[in-house]
């Protein structure tokens, strides 16, 4: 069998096509190798790439052999122990099975069962985001000009070279050309029949100078002709570019914590890398997206992304404090008109009992008429609390837009991430 190795260096990322075919060919088990992996790592090791095995069976070639039919003869050297006839024993091997090898392990060599490459951190990132996007992202009105997108608004005379326009060009050309030669081209064959007239005389009625004068005049006229420019800068056109403003996808996701005692370090963990991979998500797969970061116990407050991962801050539990704030953000800085609208809160469910129906009116009255989606993830392995009770009606009102998810383990936080994501059938 012939092997063809390619050495070429990969300038200009020429065999990029091909990786990109193999990874599209492989996919299924790429993506069962990165969700194993994802399931491995931590949340905060997202950003890096994963080797990925595959095994030889899966991507073995198949090849044409020549089959065992027909008729033939074979010749094999003798020996000098059997004749026709004889029965051969099975050779015994060394190990204790009834297989004839060697037995025993071997702390030597490699073998090729599988085939082994590695994924980039992008090429990583694609399969553990892939089939998942914003849920109900609408296009909204303009929110300033400074989204605007370039389309052609007629040609002009003036312009860079990249968007010139050759067939309007030509075609200004062969008009100016036209145009131009169109006089000398009659006052051409005014004189060329001039001549043939003069020059079809009787020699004695022949006018010398008159041809001299004829031929003199044609001679000038084809100069004339053949100055004219075969293209000018006059002739040249250009496309011309104007801005036309665009609607808008931009959305604005607002991430709420509970920090409040009754969530144990356990709890946050499993908070905080429910949101990491929020954020890598948003961050990989959308790049209008602004996030707005709450933490709450008792009080909410709007924090920056650092003290929202890392602050150790805590308190007891009032829920609609965060959503109340959550709500005066809206009003003063993303009118609904403009912004597509999203939270995610992650809590352990437990919620000061007077406070869960307020939260549910709030959501009901308030809130989910301006957002577009949200979803709930509850971190307990226990049953639960009146919190959940009360969001169950907000589904109830909002089956399509309200989603709640609960997570007991760090294993479950990339399965139920997947599920409150996932791309739409109405979106595909």
């Amino acid at each position: 069998m012939t092997y063809f190795i390619d050495r070429r260096p990969n300038a200009k990322h020429k065999s990029a096509v091909n990786r990109q075919r193999f990874l599209e060919r492989y996919r299924k088990h790429i993506k069962r190798s990165v969700e194993e992996a994802v399931n491995r790592r931590s949340i905060t090791d997202m950003e890096r790439g994963e080797k990925i095995s595959i095994p030889t069976k899966d991507i073995s070639e198949p090849v044409f052999q020549h089959g065992p039919g027909g008729a033939r003869h074979i010749v094999s050297p003798g020996n000098k122990e059997y004749v026709a006839g004889d029965k051969i024993s099975r050779t015994k091997g060394k190990g204790d099975g009834n297989g004839n090898g060697e037995g025993g392990a071997s702390n030597q060599g490699e073998g090729v069962d599988e085939f082994a490459f590695t994924l980039s951190r992008e090429e990583f990132l694609e399969f553990v985001f892939d089939g998942l996007e914003l849920p109900h992202l609408q296009r909204k009105p303009l929110k300033s000009l400074e989204e605007v997108k370039m389309v052609r608004a007629g040609l002009s005379r003036d312009g860079v070279p990249s968007r010139i326009s050759i067939t309007r060009s030509m075609r200004e050309a062969y008009a100016r050309r036209i145009a131009m030669r169109a006089p000398n081209k009659r006052a051409l064959k005014d004189a060329v029949e001039a001549l043939n007239a003069e020059e079809r005389k009787d020699s004695v009625l022949r006018n010398p100078a008159r041809i001299t004068e004829l031929k003199a005049e044609i001679e000038r006229l084809e100069k004339r002709i053949a100055s004219v420019p075969f293209i000018d800068t006059y002739d040249l056109r250009y496309h011309q570019l104007s801005a036309q403003p665009q609607p808008s996808n931009q959305a604005v996701m607002f991430c709420v914590m509970d920090v409040s005692g009754s969530m144990t370090q356990n709890h946050k963990d499993i908070a905080k890398r429910f949101f990491l991979l929020l954020y890598l998500f948003l961050e990989k797969h959308y790049e209008k997206v602004e996030l707005v970061f709450v933490r709450h116990h008792t009080a909410a407050r709007e924090v920056s992304e650092e003290e929202f991962f890392y602050s150790r801050e805590t308190g007891g539990t009032i829920v609609s404090s965060a959503l109340n704030l959550v709500n005066k953000i809206i009003e003063k800085r993303y009118p609904t008109s403009q912004w597509n609208l999203y939270v995610a809160q992650a809590s352990d469910g437990d919620n000061w009992d007077d406070d869960s129906n307020i939260c549910r009116d709030l959501l009901i009255k308030q809130l989910m008429p301006q957002l577009q989606y949200y979803a709930y993830v509850e971190i307990t392995p226990h049953d639960h609390q009146s919190l959940w009770h009360e969001y169950e009606s907000v589904v109830n009102e909002f089956p399509d837009r309200f989603a709640m998810r609960q997570i007991v383990e760090a294993g479950d936080i990339y399965p139920v991430f997947r599920e409150l994501f996932k791309r739409r059938l109405s979106q595909s």
